[in-house]
């Protein structure tokens, strides 16, 4: 691919002399989708796939699995090309794929082989069967090392409580240190503690991801079944949405005002909006002193992408996330949740 694809001209008013200059960035897109029960057709030993069999309750078969792949397919691809058209994300962080066979499947789509799309996954102990998995566009990020960082309960909790790991890349982008936690916490189900661990947890990797080097730009990225502004984002993985406010060891969250000011979300849940689907950065990552410092790797933007198709635009559920299946029936849908991306910008020397 060329570099060309990745290269974008700003204009920046330097406030300093008044004078207008032009300078030129790589510009690098990062996305998060939840792919709400992206299985094959076939029983995995030991998971309860059961629902997703074609004798299962959604009769689960090879004409809605095939739908599934390009429905979802399109959708990756077209994340990110609202400022980098052609070329899409770097890295997209996935969750609720059942195994590496999806993954397969799914990157052999076109319009993500005709990007050369490879994937990291590592299978996890989830009783389900979904774990988290990690695209990436080769051209833009390396990848040099992969683990699964398991769910370890506390000593509170049920001792046999299985869930999603948190699945650490540790790469290359831009020409800089880039490490990548994608999670998908606890459900709501399981109550409030169980994702403040999560938290305590992922902390604890991004802190040791730092520890063994400092210039390492990490992300975290994933499905919290939690908003910005719970105290799982806030108070125990540090995440502040005042970009003023980060500090050594917090994170920035740039969902957090879009999520308190503007109301906005990436899924409904009986007439409100939640912001589950989060990227979360380390202070290296953003210009925490108001400068416009893209010397190295920063944070620019970010957006819940949404394109007409992934809505519902009649019925009962008008103006929410189209999604596989809703009240039994096959809608031949997307996801219950609409995709997150962010743009990061470095300046070309």
């Amino acid at each position: 691919m060329r570099k060309l694809f990745s290269l974008i001209v700003l204009s920046l008013l330097l406030a300093a002399t008044g004078v207008q200059a032009q300078r030129q960035f790589n510009l690098y897109a990062v996305g998060f989708y939840n792919q709400e029960n992206l299985f094959d057709t076939c029983h995995d030993e030991g998971k309860n796939d059961s629902e997703f069999l074609p004798n299962g309750s959604y009769r689960w078969n090879g004409l809605k699995y095939s739908h599934k792949l390009r429905n979802m397919a399109r959708v990756l691809a077209d994340m990110g090309t609202d400022r980098l058209k052609g070329v899409g994300c770097a890295v997209i962080g996935l969750s609720e794929v059942e195994n590496s066979k999806v993954l397969d499947d799914l990157t052999a789509q076109e319009p993500l082989r005709a990007r050369g799309y490879k994937y990291v996954h590592i299978e996890g102990p989830d009783m389900r069967g979904i774990d988290c998995a990690l695209l990436y566009n080769p051209e833009l990020f390396t990848v040099k090392d992969s683990r699964l960082v398991p769910y370890v309960p506390a000593p509170s909790m049920r001792s046999d409580y299985k869930t999603r790991g948190f699945l650490t890349v540790s790469g290359e982008m831009a020409g800089e240190p880039v490490a990548v936690i994608v999670c998908h916490w606890p459900s709501r189900a399981a109550g409030s503690a169980y994702r403040e661990h999560a938290a305590v947890q992922v902390k604890a990797v991004k802190d040791s991801l730092l520890k063994a080097n400092p210039a390492m730009k990490v992300m975290v990225m994933g499905d919290m079944n939690d908003d910005p502004t719970n105290k799982s984002m806030t108070d125990m993985l540090g995440a502040k949405g005042d970009v003023k406010k980060v500090k050594e060891g917090d994170m920035y969250n740039p969902w957090y005002n879009l999520f308190v000011k503007n109301g906005v979300g990436t899924l409904s849940y009986q007439g409100s909006w939640n912001l589950f689907d989060q990227i979360v950065m380390t202070p290296n990552m953003v210009n925490t002193d108001g400068k416009k410092d893209y010397s190295t790797l920063k944070f620019w933007q970010n957006q819940i992408f949404r394109r007409e198709y992934l809505i519902n635009n009649e019925g009962r559920y008008k103006g929410t996330p189209k999604r596989t299946h809703s009240s039994g029936i096959w809608l031949d849908g997307y996801s219950d949740h609409l995709p997150v991306v962010v743009y990061l910008l470095k300046e070309k020397k």
